[in-house]
């Protein structure tokens, strides 16, 4: 227990050195507050923000992503005649056949798996 009578436990006003020190404390645990909450919003934005992009940039990016597993795509590429096939790469929606033409020529092709056509042409010349 408290040897102290309650009369001479109420808080005495302070000193006005020690008010103006209580104050600015006050105000810097405010300012300090709002600058946590601002940066806790950033942080919450620049994450949501991040996740809406990758859902964006799949369904972009990838013609597998609109097709059905059980509605498999079936496309025909019209390479030109005599054209010799040496090396194909796929990358997202789209098939690379490089090769040779008749003439000797190399040539690199372009096939658009969703959009079902040719996108590039590219003759390929050494310098």
């Amino acid at each position: 227990m408290s040897s102290q009578k309650p009369v001479e436990q109420e808080d005495k006003p302070l000193d006005p050195v020690m008010e103006n020190v209580r104050r600015k404390m006050i105000r810097l645990q405010l300012v300090s507050a709002g600058v946590m909450m601002v940066m806790l919003m950033v942080v919450l934005g620049a994450i949501v923000y991040k996740l809406t992009r990758l859902d964006d940039r799949e369904g972009a990016g990838s013609a597998a992503a609109t097709v059905p597993s059980d509605a498999p795509v079936a496309a025909t590429a019209a390479l030109p005649p005599g054209f010799q096939v040496s090396d194909v790469a796929l990358s997202g929606g789209q098939i690379l056949f490089y090769g040779i033409m008749p003439g000797g020529e190399g040539k690199a092709i372009v096939f658009d798996i969703g959009a079902g056509r040719i996108v590039s042409d590219i003759a390929v010349t050494a310098n």
